[in-house]
C-alpha cells in the first residue's frame, strides 16, 4: 500500500463518488447513509494526505507511474512536499464544507455529496499530475463538477451566474488545448519534467512557438485563478452560490494558482535559456491590479457574499506578487498566505450563509433589518474572521502577509509591494467594519416572532474548523514557515523533480 500511497488522494474519492450513485445510497430518503458516507471518505481523504505528507517528509518526494508506464510517457503523479501540503489543505476545506451542509442544505439535491467528491478528485488530480494533459482532463473533471454544484438548490440567480460560468469556461479549456498542441508540437512531451529539460534547447523561432503556447496557458490559468482581467465572474458566481458550494469554490481559484507556480518556475523558470522567467514582467503588473480592483470591489459590495468573493480576488493577487517576485523566499511566504486565505474565505462563506438566515428578507445585504437572533455567538465568529482576512494580529492573515513582505529585497519593488498590500489591508479593514456595523447594528423594531432558526451544531462545527486554522497557523508558525520554505526550495531546484523522474539529461 506504501507504493501506491500517491494515487490514494484520487482513488479515494473517485470510488466513493460512483458508490454513492448506485444503490443503496442512491434513494431519495438515504441522505442519512450518504451523509455517513461522505463524512467517511473526506475522513480518510485527511488521513491519507496526513500520511502521505509525513511520507514525502521523511523520504523525499514520490514519482508514480500509473501503469508503470515511466515518464515521459503515461499518466505521471508526483507528489513533493508542495503538493500534498495542497491536498492536505483541499481535505480540511472537504471536511469542513460537508460538515456544514449536514445541516440540510445536501438535502436539496440527492447527488450533492457524490459532486463534492468528484470535485475533489478534480482538485486532488490537479495538484498531485506531473503531466499538463492530464493536468486538462483533472480540470474537466472539478469543471463538470463544478457546473452542477453550482445549481444545486435552484433558483434564476444561480442558472444565470452558471451560464457564464459554464461559457467562460469552455472557452477556457478550448485555449489550454490550442496550448498543449502548440507546446507538444515544439517540445515533443507534456511532461512538465521533460518539458523543462527540453525547452532551453529551443532555437529561437521554436522558442518564440513555445512563448506563444506559455502564454495561452497563462490566459487559461488567469482564468481559473480569477486573476485581472479574467476576474469578473468570480463575485457573481460565488455570491449566488450555496454556502457550502461557494467554500468548496475558494480552492478552486488556488488550483490557478498552484498551476502558475507549478508551470512558470519549474518550465520557464530560471534554467529555461532564452524563455527564462519571460511571464514574470506580465504578472508583475496584472498581479498589482488584480489587488486594486478587488479591494474597490469590496468597498462598492453590496452584500457579505459579494464582498468576500472580492477579497478572493485580493488574496489571489496578492499571491501573484510573491510569485513574480521570483525567489523561493517569496514562494514560502505564498504558500502560507495561500491556506491561510482558502480556509479564512471559505469560513466567511458559511458565516455569511448563518447570518443571512437571521436577517430574514434583508439576508447578507447591506440594509437595515430585523436583528440578528444569535448576535453574540455570530458577532464573536465575524470579528475573528474579519480580523484574520484582514491581516490583524496574532491571527495567520498578518503572518502572512508579514513573510511576504520580508521576502520583498529590491528597493523599486518595496514600494510597490508594500504600499498594495498594506492600502489593500486598511481598505479590507473599513470595508469589514462598514459591513460589521450594519449586519449587526443597524436593526429595526420588529414585532414579529422570533422564529427564525438558530445556527445548527453542523453549522457551527464546519464554520469553526475552517477559521480555528487561522489561529492554529499563527501558533505553529515556526513549524508552518520551515516546511513552505523546504517545499519552495524543493519547488525551485528543478534538477530535483528531474532525477526523481529519472530522466535522461543526456538523451535529447
Amino acid at each position: 500500500m506504501t507504493l501506491h500511497l500517491a494515487i490514494l488522494p484520487i482513488l479515494i474519492p473517485m470510488i466513493g463518488g460512483l458508490l454513492m450513485l448506485l444503490p443503496p445510497f442512491a434513494g431519495v430518503k438515504r441522505y442519512q447513509l450518504r451523509r455517513a458516507a461522505a463524512l467517511i471518505l473526506v475522513m480518510a481523504q485527511l488521513a491519507c494526505a496526513i500520511v502521505l505528507m509525513l511520507s514525502v517528509v521523511k523520504n523525499g518526494a514520490i514519482m508514480y507511474a500509473v501503469g508503470d508506464w515511466q515518464p515521459p510517457f503515461g499518466i505521471i503523479l508526483y507528489a513533493d512536499k508542495l503538493s500534498v501540503m495542497l491536498i492536505a489543505l483541499g481535505s480540511v476545506l472537504g471536511l469542513g464544507v460537508t460538515l456544514y451542509s449536514f445541516a440540510g442544505s445536501d438535502r436539496e439535491g440527492k447527488y450533492f455529496h457524490p459532486l463534492v467528491q468528484f470535485q475533489l478528485l478534480g482538485i486532488y488530480g490537479a495538484f498531485l499530475t506531473n503531466d499538463l494533459f492530464n493536468l486538462f482532463v483533472f480540470f474537466e473533471v472539478l469543471l463538470i463538477a463544478s457546473y452542477t454544484l453550482l445549481i444545486h438548490g435552484g433558483g434564476k440567480q444561480k442558472t444565470a451566474a452558471n451560464v457564464h460560468y459554464v461559457i467562460l469556461n469552455l472557452i477556457g479549456s478550448s485555449i489550454f488545448l490550442f496550448a498543449l498542441g502548440t507546446l507538444y508540437g515544439v517540445t515533443g512531451t507534456l511532461n512538465i519534467a521533460d518539458m523543462a529539460m527540453r525547452i532551453s534547447e529551443l532555437n529561437q523561432s521554436e522558442a518564440l512557438i513555445a512563448q506563444a503556447g506559455g502564454a495561452l496557458m497563462l490566459i487559461v490559468f488567469g482564468l481559473k485563478s480569477a486573476m485581472l482581467p479574467m476576474h469578473f465572474w468570480l463575485p457573481q458566481t460565488y455570491s449566488v452560490a450555496s454556502a457550502p458550494i461557494a467554500a468548496l469554490f475558494a480552492i478552486m481559484t488556488k488550483v490557478g494558482v498552484y498551476c502558475i507556480f507549478r508551470v512558470y518556475t519549474v518550465i520557464y523558470g530560471d534554467q529555461a535559456g532564452q524563455l527564462a522567467n519571460v511571464f514574470h514582467d506580465w504578472i508583475w503588473p496584472l498581479a498589482i491590479l488584480s489587488i486594486i480592483a478587488g479591494t474597490i470591489g469590496a468597498l462598492a459590495s453590496a452584500n457579505l457574499r459579494m464582498l468576500i468573493g472580492n477579497l478572493v480576488i485580493v488574496s489571489v493577487g496578492t499571491l501573484l506578487i510573491s510569485f513574480a517576485l521570483g525567489t523561493p523566499e517569496a514562494t514560502a511566504a505564498g504558500l502560507l498566505y495561500l491556506v491561510h486565505s482558502t480556509l479564512v474565505t471559505a469560513a466567511l462563506f458559511l458565516i455569511a450563509d448563518m447570518l443571512s438566515k437571521q436577517r430574514g428578507k434583508a439576508l447578507d445585504y447591506f440594509v437595515i433589518s430585523r436583528k440578528i437572533k444569535q448576535q453574540a455567538l455570530l458577532g464573536i465568529i465575524f470579528i475573528v474572521a474579519a480580523m484574520a482576512v484582514a491581516g490583524l494580529p496574532p491571527f495567520s492573515g498578518f503572518l502572512g502577509k508579514l513573510v511576504i513582505l520580508q521576502s520583498v529585497t529590491l528597493a523599486d519593488e518595496r514600494v510597490w509591494v508594500w504600499s498594495v498590500i498594506l492600502l489593500s489591508s486598511l481598505m479590507t479593514i473599513i470595508a469589514l467594519s462598514r459591513a460589521g456595523t450594519t449586519l449587526f447594528w443597524r436593526s429595526t423594531p420588529s414585532n414579529d416572532n422570533d422564529d427564525g432558526a438558530g445556527v445548527s451544531k453542523w453549522q457551527l462545527s464546519g464554520a469553526l474548523l475552517l477559521l480555528g486554522a487561522s489561529p492554529m497557523l499563527s501558533i505553529f508558525g515556526a513549524s508552518v514557515i520551515e516546511y513552505t520554505n523546504s517545499a519552495a526550495i524543493q519547488l525551485h531546484d528543478i534538477d530535483y523533480i528531474i532525477n526523481i523522474m529519472k530522466l535522461d539529461t543526456g538523451g535529447k
